[in-house]
């Protein structure tokens, strides 16, 4: 991916395993994971102060909707997907034309997914 080299992504994810999986998949594309957090309020206080070109967040981080942290990231302009295994029917209409990518995904769904919400 000709955007990812030195590029850093903020990863909420509340599933260690699928935490880890999108670590990987991101530092294989070239980007520099430089933090990962699995609770709303921590993914919260991070989302405000993180110095991160991206965010991947999970819909639904143990039973609580990440879309505080969207409004954060959006309010500092930092490019962000959806990750979830409920489909666009899971998005409130604010947030119906963000990127986002079904659970389970591929690394190339990853990267398409991501080339998207950089080029917006």
């Amino acid at each position: 991916m000709r955007n990812a080299p030195g590029r850093k992504v903020l990863v909420v994810e509340d599933e260690g395993m699928v935490a880890l999986m999108i670590e990987d998949m991101l530092q294989d594309l070239g980007f520099e994971v430089v933090a990962s957090v699995s609770r709303l309020a921590e993914a919260r206080t991070v989302a405000t102060e993180v110095d991160a070109d991206l965010g991947v967040l999970d819909v639904n981080l143990a039973g609580e909707p990440s879309f505080s942290i969207a409004e954060i990231l959006r309010k500092r302009r930092i490019p962000f997907i959806f990750s979830t295994g409920y489909g666009l029917s899971g998005l409130p209409d604010e947030f119906a034309d963000q990127p986002f990518i079904g659970k389970p995904f591929s690394m190339s769904e990853l990267k398409q997914t991501i080339e998207a919400a950089l080029n917006r």
